[in-house]
């Protein structure tokens, strides 16, 4: 039986740290459907959630892959229903970081950009029209899709072509559908994360500073600020960083 008719909130790359942040802070008004990789990731999450009381569905899937895109989709709907109704979803999928000389790459280099342009076009065309629908709704927040960027977004670096390919095409799809889909009443907005996250895979950076490091629900509070924007003043692009950070 579905859980609730409220709308939703889709997050794919729902891992440790900022994918974690924002599924506890979007959960504070909706229900959760949190999507990652391995099971080892989501059911910790989900527990603590639901245990909260909020509530969180989990489902492993790779967005990349078209056939499990459409498993999760199956199993969202059968969970909230065949009309789920959507009202933000974010793309918080990891790009493959590796720092490599050009020459010295190995054969996979195009693996980062084929994962993640893949997964942000498929994620895209499974949740906008979910979005679409809920554009009239006037009670709620305007429908929104949010996309997790780099500074690699923006320029390249010295041994990061692969990765910044990846982020490139991200926020070249998300500037392209806020064009087409904003003036239809979706506000499609880009994040660009520039610096390193506090996670327990970086507390060994800069642990003599821990404010240097981006705090995961500070991320996570400037996307439901995003998410409540007006129609009349939508944000596409917010770049965050650390005080300290050079730009």
């Amino acid at each position: 039986m579905p859980l609730s008719t409220k709308p939703i909130a889709i997050i794919a790359g729902a891992g440790p740290g900022t994918g974690a942040a924002l599924a506890r802070r979007f959960a504070q008004r909706y229900p959760v459907v949190l999507l990652a990789r391995t099971p080892s990731t989501l059911d910790p999450l989900v527990h603590e959630i639901n245990r909260s009381g909020g509530s969180a569905l989990g489902i492993p899937a790779n967005v990349a892959h078209t056939d499990q895109l459409f498993s999760s989709l199956t199993q969202l709907r059968d969970h909230f229903g065949a009309e789920p109704r959507v009202a933000a979803a974010i793309f918080n999928v990891a790009s493959k970081f590796t720092r490599n000389g050009f020459l010295e790459n190995q054969p996979d280099f195009l693996d980062s950009l084929e994962a993640t342009a893949r997964g942000a076009s498929n994620f895209s065309r499974a949740v906008l029209p979910l979005l679409l629908k809920e554009v009239d709704d006037t009670e709620g927040y305007p429908p929104t899709l949010i996309f997790t960027g780099a500074t690699a977004a923006l320029k390249g670096g010295s041994g990061l072509g692969s990765f910044a390919m990846s982020k490139f095409a991200v926020r070249a799809l998300a500037q392209s559908l806020a064009r087409e889909f904003g003036p239809k009443g979706v506000h499609v907005a880009h994040a660009i994360i520039d610096g390193i996250i506090a996670t327990e895979k970086t507390k060994e950076y800069l642990n003599d500073r821990p404010d240097a490091k981006i705090d995961p629900k500070g991320i996570a509070e400037a996307y439901w600020f995003l998410h409540t924007q007006s129609r009349s003043a939508f944000t596409h692009e917010i770049d965050l960083r650390p005080y300290c950070e050079t730009w």
